[in-house]
């Protein structure tokens, strides 16, 4: 009596199904919550829309503005003391076993919300109906599942349901997804791609992809990762129940010219994350060498230079004893000074907003000409490679 429902289904049965449901509210959460209302990357036709409103409401509880808002004050504010939920400031165990606990301590901050929340809906019934009674879904879909499923396998499934996003989103993505995994893009956060196969977790896996590109409704970039959430939305758009506003620039390459121009200019600085991880490999291949050279000439330079190698390769700034071992060291390699040197002056071509195009282009130029004219192999190289850039 206690299995029976209108489904009668063997042990795997129930298994299956519960991934399945899971699964689609992983799709909400990406495809609607984070890609559509957070990052405006999609609009969705409203039948969609609502029906992963009233998905979320029966799974998770969640209101659209207040995720949406604490969503974008992490952006705005990531691993800096206001960030609502980052491993470097609270630690990575609080926020992979305990991030629902920040989220819901941040949604009561107003001022997140009137902030952050903007655009999101704010029609009647989500005034009166799902903001009201948040957490009123999560029991009706208990009742459901019982009825269902029958009252032990519906409960099990309700369980793995309603814990599925505290603990995948709240939990793995914002706190693994800071603190382990590889890197595509060389961004100022911690962000990382967990695995490069985005399907547990609807194609949020590639987190350091999606920190580079916020508003992309893409979170794939290389050929190898795939984000299952993508292949969601294509689906959508086919059948005309999906609109895609932006997807990450792709780079495109021609021959160098022989001098940069204004179209050089605009691709390098809409590529500049894909620009950064290419120097990144600069950087890689000079450090190597420099370190083999220094085994020889100045031991003591060469231990010191693979201690700090993590900040080094990151372009972590280092200040006090750190900072000072690492002055010293670079006293020994011209070379990997240069190329450490060189790579702040390339950030600054983008973080200068004052700066017209016109000044720009004479920095990105005149940095041409110092590294090639540096006779630093590795900046002899990718300075070619950024005359490149169509």
């Amino acid at each position: 009596m206690i299995f029976s429902g209108l489904l009668d289904l063997p042990w795997w049965g129930y298994v299956v199904a519960g991934l399945a449901l899971t699964h689609v509210t992983i799709a909400g959460v990406t495809i609607y919550l984070h890609r559509c209302q957070a990052h405006r990357a999609l609009e969705l036709h409203p039948i969609v829309s609502h029906f992963f409103r009233f998905w979320l409401w029966l799974t998770t509880g969640m209101v659209t503005r207040e995720w949406a808002a604490i969503h974008r004050k992490h952006h705005a504010k990531c691993e800096t003391a206001e960030d609502p939920h980052s491993p470097k400031i609270h630690g990575i165990n609080k926020v992979l076993w305990a991030g629902v606990l920040l989220y819901v301590k941040e949604s009561y901050n107003a001022d997140t919300i009137e902030r952050y929340g903007h655009g999101t809906p704010d029609d009647w019934i989500e005034r009166k109906f799902y903001g009201r009674f948040s957490y009123a879904g999560v029991f009706v879909l208990l009742a459901v599942n019982g009825v269902v499923f029958g009252i032990l396998p519906g409960v099990l499934i309700w369980l793995a349901q309603i814990a599925w996003i505290p603990f995948w989103a709240a939990g793995v993505i914002n706190g693994v997804g800071h603190f382990f995994g590889y890197r595509s893009y060389d961004v100022a956060d911690a962000s990382t791609n967990i695995v490069p196969w985005g399907i547990l977790i609807g194609g949020e896996e590639l987190h350091n992809n999606h920190h580079a590109f916020a508003s992309s409704a893409r979170l794939s970039s290389k050929w190898y990762e795939f984000d299952i959430g993508w292949l969601y939305i294509r689906i959508l758009e086919t059948l005309g129940l999906a609109t895609v506003k932006k997807v990450a620039p792709k780079p495109r390459f021609a021959a160098p010219k022989a001098l940069a121009d204004l179209d050089t200019l605009h691709a390098v600085i809409a590529n500049r994350y894909d620009v950064f991880s290419r120097y990144g490999k600069s950087v890689k291949r000079t450090y190597a060498e420099e370190v083999a050279r220094l085994k020889q000439w100045s031991p003591r330079d060469a231990e010191i230079l693979r201690s700090l190698k993590r900040a080094l390769l990151r372009g972590q700034e280092l200040a006090g004893a750190e900072g000072a071992k690492l002055s010293e060291a670079l006293k020994s390699s011209r070379a990997l000074a240069t190329v450490i040197a060189m790579r702040q002056e390339l950030a600054a071509l983008w973080e200068r907003s004052n700066a017209s195009k016109e000044q720009l282009l004479r920095q990105l130029q005149d940095w041409c000409h110092r590294a090639e004219a540096s006779g630093v192999a590795s900046l002899v190289d990718f300075s070619h490679r950024l005359r490149s850039y169509a």
